[in-house]
């Protein structure tokens, strides 16, 4: 993986001097050349419209945007290239699905179950449709390592769940869910299940068949695609029964004055001129991905988390949270350094040209559940090195030492 770095033209800088480390992942990956050279190809050779003009151009760029749908019905193994619908992100397609599929579905004294350890994108449009709808919301419990309770799961899974929306795996704690269970279990009780992969498409091989999920949401721009481009993958049957969130132009089939038809899907859903640049950016991040192999990129985080969990732990005054080894852990660890608030930490951090994440990273009721305000995280990716975790760990021991002298002479 080392001799990949060179094709990421940003990691070549430096921050405060440093040469810099970036361990923000999580939030948002760094970019191929490749990558970029597709968008850069976009814009000077074939920028056009897609789908509307007969024209060799506007046929060119329509082509490149429907193979971007075919590589992501290929990465996450979709039955259908019908059932890849693009959008800008994770975020809008779960408010898509709480507006559309949710409040036709939804009806007072229903229940959507999510899990303590939700992004905010997939708790407030859930929170929203059961209040503009009467529904109830409940919340899987935690184990004490973090994972998922499975035995809470199926006690709060009921006849009346018709939702069931869980992170495949958590932006903080680094847990990888058995979506598969819960999918069995919730078709059991009738319900729908909904994944949200925004922190698994890019670090691990995603089979929405084998998960028996009916939607799953992932974003562009953590799997080193570009930003404001995202896809919502559903089955078919479920699509078809999905009135569109938007509509306009490109999404009808004939508009009259008083009525409208819509086009089949996906393209119904796909109001105004699309994302195409992002598109195709996202279908040339896949191709890199493919070609390294989503097997390889896992085993290789796994080498990097296994060894940045050991070595935190000659850290004094370190807490992690969540999972304490690396079996069925992504790269994410979140931790918090005693004495030293989480956004001292980032901040003396940065001082080091190390990158890292601090706060609630918009999981606000995992953090009341875990009983802190903030956490220190970082976030491995397949261009990180084991000796940039060394150098955290240096880093990390030498903050200790300041705020421990500081304290001393404060005293």
């Amino acid at each position: 993986m080392k001799t990949m770095r060179s094709d990421f033209p940003i990691l070549n800088q430096k921050i405060n001097g440093q040469q810099m480390i970036y361990l923000d992942n999580a939030a948002t990956s760094q970019k191929p050349q490749a990558m970029i050279n597709a968008l850069v190809k976009y814009y000077q050779n074939d920028n056009a419209n897609v789908h509307r003009g007969i024209y060799d151009l506007s046929q060119r760029a329509t082509e490149q945007y429907e193979q971007a749908r075919d590589k992501v019905q290929t990465f996450i193994h979709a039955e259908k290239r019908t059932e890849i619908l693009f959008t800008r992100g994770t975020t809008e397609s779960l408010n898509w699905l709480a507006s559309t599929y949710g409040v036709d579905q939804i009806k007072p004294g229903d229940e959507i179950l999510l899990s303590y350890m939700e992004h905010h994108s997939n708790i407030v449009p859930w929170q929203q449709l059961a209040q503009r709808v009467g529904a109830n919301l409940k919340y899987i419990g935690l184990n004490n390592d973090g994972t998922l309770n499975l035995a809470d799961a199926e006690q709060k899974m009921t006849n009346k769940t018709k939702i069931v929306a869980v992170t495949h795996a958590s932006n903080v704690l680094g847990v990888v869910n058995p979506i598969k269970l819960l999918a069995e279990m919730a078709h059991e009780h009738g319900a729908i299940i909904i994944a949200d992969g925004a922190q698994s498409a890019p670090h691990m091989a995603v089979n929405v068949q084998d998960m028996a999920v009916d939607f799953f949401v992932f974003s562009g721009h953590k799997m080193l695609g570009p930003t404001g481009i995202g896809v919502l993958y559903g089955k078919s049957e479920l699509l078809e029964k999905m009135m569109p969130a938007q509509y306009g132009g490109e999404m009808i089939e004939r508009v009259g004055l008083h009525e409208a038809t819509f086009q089949p899907i996906p393209w119904r859903f796909e109001a105004g001129t699309p994302n195409i640049a992002g598109a195709i950016g996202l279908g040339a991040a896949i191709d890199y991905l493919t070609r390294i192999g989503m097997a390889d990129v896992t085993k290789y985080e796994h080498e990097l988390v296994t060894y940045a969990l050991s070595q935190l732990k000659s850290v004094p005054g370190i807490t992690v949270y969540g999972p304490q080894d690396s079996a069925h852990h992504t790269g994410v660890i979140a931790f918090n350094m005693s004495g030293v608030h989480a956004h001292d930490l980032a901040t003396a951090l940065d001082q080091e040209g190390i990158e890292v994440r601090a706060g609630h990273h918009c999981a606000q009721p995992l953090m009341q559940y875990l009983g802190v305000a903030a956490t220190v995280r970082v976030s491995f990716y397949l261009y990180n090195t084991r000796e940039e975790i060394d150098q955290l760990i240096a880093a990390l021991k030498k903050i200790k030492e300041y705020f421990n002298r500081e304290f001393t002479q404060f005293r």
